[in-house]
C-alpha cells in the first residue's frame, strides 16, 4: 500500500516549526534561515512531501482564493501591485479574483459583495479616490475574511497594511528640487481625504518649511490626472509670480505639466523643473524623460499576500509594512 501523503502540517509537527516556516522555507523565502530551509527541504525530499494547491490553504466552508481590488488597471504602479500579488499567490497556492474599482465607491461595494458570495478566504485592496466611508470593508471582517489594504489605505477600520513611505519620498523629491534652484514649488495633490495626498502634500510642506520657502494655499491644488494639469498648468506658467517647480503625486500628472509647459515655450528643466511620482513607463516616455520616486510597486504587492497569508495561516509576525522609495533623476529636473 503506498503511504499517506505527508502535508506542510506534518513537517511543521516533527520539526517543531510553524506551517508558516515549513510554508517559506519550502519555497527558499529568505526571512527563514539557511540551516533551517535545509533541514526543511531534506525531511519533505526524505518523505517524498508534495504540495497540493489546492488544500494546502482551504479553510472550512471556502476556496483558497484571494479578492483583489485595483482601483484603476491602467496605472502602472497598480499593475505592478498586481503582478507582486500574482507571483507570491501562486508560488503559495493560492488563487486570486482581480476586479477594478474605477475609482468609484459604488462600485467598490458591489466588488466586496462579490467577494463574499464567491466565499473568498481574504481580500488585498486599495480604495477608490470616492470611497470615504468603510462598511463595505467591515463586513468582510464581521464575516471572517482578513483584509490587507495597500498604498490608499483605510484608517476608519482596524486591518493590516502596506504603503510606500510617501512623505519620505515627497521630501527627498522637492528637496531635490530647491536644492537645484527652485523657488516657487507647486504641489499637484489627489483628493485631500486620501492618506497618501496627507503624506506626500506633508513631506512637500516640510521640505519647503526646511528651507523657509513660504508656501500659500494657492501653491497646493487638486489635480492629480494628465488632462486636468494641461487645463491648469497654462494659465499659471504665464501668471506674473509663475512657478518654477511642480511635485505631481503621480507620473500622468507631471507628463500633463512638461506638455503645458511646452505649449507656453517654457523650457524643462531650465525654467521649469518638474517631479513625479510612480517611476512607470510614462516616466520613461516623455521628452525630456521625467525624474520621479519609485513607488516599488511589486515589492507592494509581494508584500501585502505575504501579511495576508501569514494571518490565513495564524501566524501575524509582519502585521504592516512600509516599502522604501527612492529619487529617480532624470531630465526634468536640473
Amino acid at each position: 500500500m503506498n503511504k499517506p501523503q505527508i502535508t506542510i502540517k506534518d513537517i511543521a509537527r516533527a520539526l517543531n516549526v510553524s506551517p508558516s516556516t515549513v510554508s517559506r522555507a519550502l519555497k527558499n523565502n529568505p526571512d527563514i534561515s539557511q540551516e533551517t530551509r535545509d533541514l526543511i527541504h531534506a525531511y519533505a525530499h526524505e518523505h517524498n512531501y508534495k504540495p497540493n494547491a489546492q488544500a494546502v490553504n482551504l479553510r472550512a466552508g471556502r476556496s483558497n482564493t484571494i479578492g483583489v481590488i485595483v482601483p484603476q488597471m491602467v496605472h502602472h504602479f497598480f499593475s505592478c501591485v498586481l503582478s507582486g500579488i500574482e507571483q507570491a499567490s501562486s508560488e503559495a497556492g493560492y488563487n486570486i479574483i482581480v476586479a477594478q474599482s474605477n475609482e468609484s465607491y459604488e462600485q467598490e461595494v458591489k466588488i466586496v459583495h462579490s467577494f463574499l458570495a464567491a466565499r473568498v478566504c481574504g481580500v488585498i485592496a486599495s480604495l477608490a479616490k470616492e470611497t470615504s466611508h468603510y462598511e463595505h470593508y467591515q463586513e468582510l471582517l464581521e464575516n471572517n475574511i482578513p483584509i490587507v489594504f495597500y498604498d490608499r489605505i483605510c484608517t476608519g477600520i482596524k486591518t493590516e497594511r502596506v504603503v510606500v513611505d510617501d512623505y519620505a519620498g515627497s521630501f527627498a523629491a522637492v528637496e531635490y528640487m530647491i536644492q537645484t534652484g527652485c523657488k516657487r514649488i507647486y504641489f499637484y495633490g489627489a483628493s485631500p481625504h486620501l492618506e497618501i495626498t496627507k503624506n506626500r502634500r506633508n513631506g512637500y510642506l516640510d521640505a519647503m518649511k526646511k528651507y523657509k520657502i513660504p508656501v500659500d494655499d494657492s501653491m497646493i491644488l487638486l489635480c492629480d490626472t494628465r488632462e486636468r494639469a494641461i487645463a491648469i498648468t497654462p494659465d499659471l506658467l504665464e501668471s506674473p509670480e509663475r512657478p518654477d517647480g511642480f511635485f505631481a503625486i503621480n507620473d500622468e500628472t507631471a507628463a500633463g505639466i512638461l506638455y503645458a509647459c511646452k505649449l507656453v515655450g517654457l523650457k524643462v528643466p531650465d525654467e521649469v523643473s518638474i517631479c513625479g511620482f510612480t517611476n512607470g513607463v510614462i516616466a520613461q516616455s516623455t521628452d525630456p524623460k521625467l525624474t520621479t520616486v519609485e513607488q516599488h510597486g511589486e515589492e507592494v504587492g509581494k508584500s501585502a499576500f505575504n501579511i495576508l497569508y501569514e494571518k490565513l495561516e495564524g501566524e501575524e509576525k509582519s502585521p504592516n509594512k512600509i516599502v522604501r522609495t527612492n529619487l529617480v533623476v532624470r531630465g526634468t529636473t536640473k
